[in-house]
């Protein structure tokens, strides 16, 4: 896998690849109900789905910062390859200062976890309040389905391993030159971050799309790992329209490089920047 980096503002920006997530296509949802689903399946090329998982590494002020975490190893056969990504970009677990979580599920959490110790020796682990206390509630892991539930023990994991070193933060500017933007419908309390400098802005839009050829020419498409599937494509399609007004430089969780959103027609398309 290529070394995919670029500078932004005073941040050295790299992907670091975990893997290949594989799914059905009974994964999707449409937001506009049962005649909208089956159009869509009907146009679908195969039964499966395949996007790749990624986080990131910025080096800047305040040292080694990482953009989530990836799954670790023992998941998936397909997944698991954050750590070996991480030494190929010069990177020890005792290198990272911080860890700028964009929500709890496990793609982007459970990297963090050696077993049940911090993989990271040293570094503070940021999460949205708004995300740590929704998968910290009993209330509501009690409201959800049991296959929708595994966020909840792996940040329980977290919180155990990590303690102190857990640093809940709320909107604004949550490192110098990186602000906070609430993507919410995926999780409750996703959260993207808006990286500025040298006239340039990109956005880490963690799971606001997770298939961004479909959902860019559909916002509508959501996917059944999304807690609330219509909230998530009204976020689509306000952050869409806002990417391309500003032409921010995105950087997706499941997206094989950097990118921007451009407009086609009445919807969206994404191509490489």
């Amino acid at each position: 896998m290529k070394l995919r980096s670029r500078r932004v503002g005073d941040y050295d920006i790299a992907f670091l690849f975990d893997g290949m997530f594989t799914t059905g296509t009974d994964s999707l949802v449409h937001a506009n109900g049962p005649a909208a689903q089956a159009k869509m399946l009907a146009n679908c090329p195969g039964a499966t789905i395949e996007f790749e998982v990624n986080h990131f590494a910025l080096r800047g002020p305040g040292g080694l910062t990482l953009v989530d975490a990836g799954t670790g190893p023992g998941w998936s056969p397909l997944l698991g390859r954050s750590w070996d990504s991480m030494r190929q970009n010069g990177i020890e677990p005792a290198d990272v200062d911080r860890v700028l979580l964009t929500h709890l599920h496990f793609d982007h959490a459970r990297g963090l976890l050696d077993g049940e110790k911090p993989y990271f020796p040293r570094a503070e682990i940021l999460i949205p309040s708004i995300e740590l206390a929704f998968y910290t509630s009993e209330a509501a892991r009690l409201v959800l389905p049991e296959a929708r539930r595994s966020a909840f023990p792996i940040t329980a994991a977290i919180v155990n391993a990590y303690g102190p070193r857990i640093k809940p933060f709320m909107p604004g500017e949550v490192l110098p030159g990186i602000e906070t933007l609430a993507l919410p419908g995926h999780t409750m309390g996703q959260t993207g971050f808006l990286l500025q400098g040298n006239r340039e802005t990109a956005l880490f839009w963690a799971d606001a799309a997770h298939m961004a050829e479909t959902q860019t020419a559909d916002p509508d498409v959501s996917t059944v790992f999304d807690y609330d599937p219509k909230l998530a494509a009204r976020t689509r399609w306000w952050l869409f329209d806002r990417a391309v007004e500003e032409n921010w430089l995105i950087i997706g969780s499941h997206l094989s490089d950097f990118s921007r959103v451009r407009r086609v027609g009445r919807t969206y398309g994404i191509s490489g920047a």
